[in-house]
């Protein structure tokens, strides 16, 4: 099994698909690292030998934030609009919707579920 940038790549897939497992590399990163090292993107990661996972390795630490330092840099670019002030700091501060999306119907995801409104008992008051 090989393992890549502290993520072990899912056995009997495709190289291709498989890099997609570590965060930060998409379809297309993918594509252009296998290209770079004239690996075939068909190959199944077990079928990798070692000198080609290392290289796998090589390319990926030098020229692409992945992991751990990736989501470290989109935290603290997260936290300084926040300390900011800004209106998509105060966006995320409230946890809405920041890019312009309506918030009357749907953004249930970063909402949360709906909070029902309590209602109080009607009935006649005695006197």
């Amino acid at each position: 099994m090989a393992r890549i940038a502290g993520v072990d790549l899912p056995k009997r897939k495709r190289i291709e698909i498989g890099l997609t497992y570590i965060y930060g590399i998409g379809i297309s990163t993918s594509k252009q690292i296998l290209s770079k090292l004239d690996i075939d993107p068909n190959t199944s990661t077990d079928d990798l030998s070692e000198t080609q996972v290392n290289d796998i390795r090589k390319v990926i630490d030098n020229e692409l934030k992945v992991e751990g330092e990736l989501r470290t840099e989109i935290s603290m670019n997260i936290k300084r609009l926040m300390d900011l002030g800004c209106y998509r700091g105060l966006r995320h501060r409230k946890s809405l919707p920041v890019r312009g999306q309506r918030t009357s119907t749907n953004a249930r995801t970063r909402k949360g579920p709906r909070r029902s409104a309590v209602k109080k008992k009607g009935g006649a008051t005695k006197k």
